[in-house]
């Protein structure tokens, strides 16, 4: 397939320069469906990015665009603030039955805005209040998001550097396999902790993902996040897993702790939660941990209606029954085998592969190969974008509901792509 770029004209005279999937998909989208975006010259993609994983249910999912486009024709309220509505009322019960009950998880539910990030500084705000602490610790390439608080726990040094002010109270920690394993887990994190000359203030908090998307597609063992509750719960820390990207079934369960049978004090959820690609985000904790006042954190956009419409549908439609979750794991399952036949065709190229369930890396000892591997996928109708500090990492994020078929197909086109770049 030839692509021509198009003329970005408007784009470049009056968006900012901060933009970036564009630069790398210079395409200008006009449709898009199921785990398929065409483009307005006609050009079809094959879409193994699905809205960086707030697509896990396609586009324009036809079960859940009929629930919303129901709900808008009647009028239903779409901007409501934390006001008691149908919509959320309808949500909310749907997470009860479908989600926490059959999982054991007595969370409350909070809607702290309509982003990750804004998850992520409420689960912080609140661990802080609760302790009485203000340290945080994370762990290293992670990513929580880009407002202040989020980005002082995050570990991207060119991300970080936007803030352009000092970034406090978040302390680094090796993640999982960060020392090659030559050391036993935790053991700086624990030493540091009994140390009363450490210099680090205890915290209020530990902050991790299951899965570093962002950073590379770095996956945690069960038992090392076993290792990390034991750890908090005996230094009287409260443990935040950060669900927004890896949660909503994208590595099998529905939450991406659920195989290390852990239970944290805090989760934040985003991207696919409303199922339909629109802003929403919860932040759930522990009842004792619910010490706000009213309207100690606030937001205009907590309260998006339509969001809650879709979210209580795609619970409704795909996580009732358990088959959702084997389906993700098949599918893992046939990335799986396609990537390790890509690494095994190329074993000059010194790439290694990871992932869970339907979230995949790609790693290149050539750090800038994995950028020229995006670039031809894109010319040959696939959408995969890069992550890992220095985007050394090919990230695979295909929509839960892909066909096999459609699986199949983006792999080879990534197989050709890598074949192309070698």
């Amino acid at each position: 397939m030839t692509i021509t770029p198009p003329a970005l004209s408007v784009f470049e005279a009056l968006e900012s320069e901060v933009r970036s999937y564009c630069r790398s998909w210079p395409a200008v989208f006009d449709r898009a469906q199921g785990s398929r975006m065409y483009d307005e010259d006609g050009h079809t993609y094959l879409d193994f990015f699905a809205g960086a994983g707030a697509l896990n249910y396609g586009h324009n999912n036809p079960v859940l665009k009929r629930a919303l486009i129901d709900y808008i024709e009647r009028d239903g309220v779409t901007h409501g603030l934390d006001m008691g509505t149908t919509a959320k009322r309808a949500f909310l019960e749907a997470f009860q039955n479908v989600v926490l009950r059959p999982r054991d998880l007595p969370y409350k539910v909070m809607f702290p805005g309509p982003t990750g990030t804004n998850a992520v500084e409420a689960a912080l705000k609140l661990a802080r209040k609760v302790k009485g602490r203000e340290a945080i610790v994370s762990f290293t390439n992670a990513f929580h998001g880009m407002s202040l608080g989020s980005l002082a726990v995050t570990g991207n040094a060119f991300k970080r550097a936007g803030a352009g002010i000092p970034l406090v109270h978040g302390t680094p920690m090796p993640f999982d396999h960060y020392l090659d394993d030559t050391v036993p887990d935790f053991l700086w994190f624990e030493r540091l902790l009994a140390d009363q000359g450490s210099g680090l203030n205890t915290p209020a908090a530990v902050i991790v993902e299951t899965v570093q998307g962002e950073g590379g597609i770095n996956v945690a063992r069960p038992e090392w996040l076993r290792g990390l509750a034991a750890l908090c719960e005996r230094h009287d820390m409260l443990l935040i897993v950060d669900d927004i990207q890896m949660g909503c079934g994208r590595t099998g369960s529905f939450f991406s702790f659920e195989e290390a049978g852990i239970t944290p004090d805090i989760v934040t959820l985003s991207k696919s939660i409303g199922g339909y690609g629109m802003p929403m985000s919860l932040t759930l904790f522990r009842p004792e941990l619910d010490v706000w006042e009213p309207g100690e954190h606030n937001g205009t956009f907590r309260g998006n209606n339509p969001s809650f419409v879709t979210a209580a549908a795609a619970l409704d439609a795909y996580w009732t029954d358990g088959q959702m979750e084997k389906q993700t794991l098949a599918r893992g399952e046939q990335a799986e085998e396609a990537l390790r036949a890509i690494c095994a065709e190329h074993p000059g190229l010194g790439a290694r592969y990871r992932g869970r369930g339907l979230v995949w890396g790609l790693e290149f000892a050539d750090k800038a190969r994995a950028s020229a591997i995006s670039r031809r996928a894109f010319e040959l109708g696939l959408l995969v974008e890069t992550s890992g500090p220095e985007g050394e990492v090919v990230k695979l994020l295909p929509a839960l509901t892909i066909s096999p078929e459609e699986l199949d197909e983006g792999l080879r086109i990534l197989a050709r792509a890598v074949r192309e770049t070698a």
